[in-house]
């Protein structure tokens, strides 16, 4: 029998883009149905690492990613929301998570994939509401993976009249470890276990590879999905590169542990099968989740050693940003509201500090390019954000109790600290993104221009230090010098705006180079318009102490 290679190649490569697709459709679908609160869920719900394994498991079925979770956990670690050792339950949770696919595979409907798919283009392109147009997306993603799942079936049948594919699966069945390598590998190819566990389960359906090759290479997929973990941890934070180690590690020790055990495995998969009248997609699900299920009771207890050998592994202290408040008790609303407003206080002041650093970084991210440095102020920015919501609700609930007209004062002078310092936060993300453009776009600057923005930067950094320093110490002649810096920098910006005019005439500085200066000083000066805002609310009060 004559094989057509170009049209089996075409239809498996074509049916793992539309799988793949399908996928990423279904998962994005998915996700804005649930609304954006799976870091929230994260957050919550990590308070121990059983949990941790219970929200890792939800969120991955939500994203339908495992490696997704892990960028989100590694994310959440350098925020300090949770720990380290925490976070190794959520991938563990994640890895259980990702084989809700193979089950979803598992189902024998890929002959209703297209009705699927026509159904949910139907609700994407006739509905206007957007909860009927999240769940069509959901469906022609579900219906997209089918009829892609479909297409590869159809692409690998002619495989089992080739003899070297026959030859490999004999290999295979005899040499686990090869299965093991060639998983590992297609998976890091195609950077998603879902579509090369569908993949085998297609193999398997269609009668091309026996159980005892099947196993191994399913072993391998778990490995090959840590890659994407590796890739995503290179140049990134210590907490990244812990994360990744903790997948890498979690995935090859089950890996091993079950190439030892495979004939029990193998066993316990076959009577499985038998018991509960499974089709191959099924079983290879089954033998998916009982693999991660099982992996994961192994190494449950031993999470601490786990931690142990992964921080020796990637020694140092990781920098993050602390986006939770540290001093908002609420039970100091009811029992002393002097106290609180104290708490609020330092709150606000710390928020300060994080609107200066954030500042800084974005100051470094323009001189040294180093991506590290808008990384670190981005995360500042949404600590900014968070801590404004977190705040001001403290305060709204202070609110409440019975204020003092002294304590009213200080109350109104912190709510609108709050909102000036977040919306500093917003500036320099502006500042942020202008040199993104800069730097993507080959917009130079002259070296006049670089000189410029850092004197300006220079003297809003001063303004906003010293606007805390006021805020802290309610001095009166500290926030007259924050005013008098902030007159300083209106006419900084005004006599740099027409420095750059006559560079601009004289076909020095480029035109795109000329918007992306102006727009650096005019949030420069903005931010210098919040840090007087905070001097003003010390300039108006007029006690003592706040």
């Amino acid at each position: 029998m004559d094989i057509d290679v170009q049209q089996m190649i075409f239809e498996f490569v074509g049916g793992l883009g539309i799988f793949l697709f399908g996928l990423k459709y279904m998962a994005d679908g998915l996700q804005r149905t649930a609304g954006d609160r799976l870091k929230d869920l994260l957050d919550r719900f990590t308070r121990n690492p059983f949990m941790g394994v219970l929200a890792g498991m939800v969120v991955t079925i939500l994203l339908q990613s495992s490696s997704t979770t892990t960028v989100l956990t590694v994310g959440l670690v350098n925020a300090g929301f949770m720990t380290f050792r925490q976070a190794i339950g959520v991938i563990m949770g994640a890895n259980i998570g990702t084989t809700m696919t193979a089950f979803i595979i598992g189902i024998d409907i890929k002959a209703y994939g297209l009705p699927i798919l026509a159904v949910g283009a139907f609700l994407i392109f006739f509905f206007k509401n957007k909860k009927a147009t999240n769940i069509g997306q959901t469906l022609f993603g579900f219906g997209a993976l089918f009829f892609g799942l479909e297409t590869m079936s159809g692409g690998m049948k002619p495989l089992r009249s080739m003899e070297a594919f026959q030859e490999l699966t004999v290999s295979m069945s005899h040499n686990p470890i090869l299965g093991v390598v060639i998983g590992t590998l297609f998976t890091f190819i195609v950077q998603s276990s879902s579509a090369t566990i569908g993949i085998l389960q297609q193999l398997f359906g269609e009668g091309l590879i026996d159980i005892e090759a099947a196993l191994p290479v399913l072993f391998g997929d778990n490995i090959g999905t840590t890659i994407t973990a590796v890739l995503a941890a290179i140049g990134a934070s210590i907490g990244a590169k812990r994360a990744a180690f903790v997948h890498v590690i979690f995935n090859v020790l089950g890996a091993a542990v079950f190439v030892i055990l495979l004939q029990p495995f193998e066993s316990y998969v076959r009577w499985l099968r038998d018991s509960l009248g499974l089709n191959p997609e099924m079983t290879i699900a089954f033998a998916h989740g009982s693999f991660n299920i099982a992996n994961t009771l192994v190494q449950f207890p031993f999470i601490a050693v786990l931690a142990w050998i992964v921080i020796k592994l990637v020694p140092g202290e990781d920098s993050f940003v602390e986006y939770k408040p540290k001093h908002l008790d609420p039970i100091f609303i009811e029992q002393s509201p002097s106290l609180a407003l104290d708490q609020a206080k330092e709150e606000v002041l710390r928020m300060g500090e994080y609107a200066y650093k954030g500042l800084e970084e974005t100051s470094f991210y323009l001189n040294k390019k180093n991506k590290k440095h808008s990384e670190v102020a981005m995360q500042i920015e949404e600590a900014l954000n968070n801590l404004d919501r977190k705040i001001t609700d403290y305060l709204v609930e202070l609110s409440a109790t019975s204020l003092t007209d002294d304590e009213s004062h200080k109350h109104s002078a912190l709510m609108d600290s709050v909102r000036d310092l977040e919306r500093m936060g917003d500036h320099f993300e502006n500042i942020i993104e202008l040199i993104d453009y800069k730097n993507s776009n080959k917009v130079d600057l002259t070296e006049q221009a670089v000189e410029d923005l850092n004197d300006m930067f220079n003297l809003t950094l001063l303004t906003v230090k010293q606007a805390m320093k006021a805020l802290e110490t309610m001095d009166r002649e500290e926030a007259l010098e924050v005013v008098q810096k902030e007159n300083q920098l209106d006419q900084m910006e005004r006599n740099y705006r027409k420095k750059h005019i006559i560079r601009l005439n004289e076909g020095v500085c480029s035109g795109q180079a000329g918007i992306v200066f102006v727009d650096m000083l005019s949030n420069l000066e903005r931010v210098g318009d919040h840090a007087v805002n905070i001097a003003e609310e010390v300039l108006g009060e007029k006690h003592e102490s706040l």
